[in-house]
């Protein structure tokens, strides 16, 4: 059991590494070819605040990384976040209509009625 659990760990470790290594590639190369301006808000970084800034693959695929860059944007950390937190279909298009229903309280419904009792007061 010892010896199964030490393998997934180097497993895990190795995936880690392998990971960074591609993450760091393309994010270099990604800061050299784009102003460091977020795509989605149009905050601007310097070397100090840097770090808040992420590159974005349009098209969601971690393995497509073309040299032109033409599947990558720049985007803060909440501008990313944000981008991945829309759902979307098989086409790129964000889907109405599956999120929470609207709220149907209305707190003035009756306040016509309401202020018509406290002037006969």
């Amino acid at each position: 059991m010892a010896q199964a659990n030490n393998r997934l760990d180097q497993v895990v470790l190795e995936a880690r590494r392998n990971a960074e290594k591609r993450a760091a590639g393309y994010r270099d190369r990604a800061l050299k070819l784009f102003p460091w301006v977020c795509g989605g808000c149009a905050r601007e970084f310097t070397h100090g605040n840097l770090q808040l800034l992420e590159v974005h693959h349009k098209n969601g695929n971690h393995d497509d990384n073309p040299t032109d860059g033409s599947n990558w944007e720049l985007l803060c950390t909440y501008c990313h976040e944000h981008e991945h937190s829309k759902v979307k279909d098989g086409e790129g298009r964000t889907q109405a209509g599956d999120g929470p229903s609207a709220s149907t309280f209305n707190p003035f419904a009756d306040l016509k009625a309401m202020m018509g009792s406290k002037k006969q007061d």
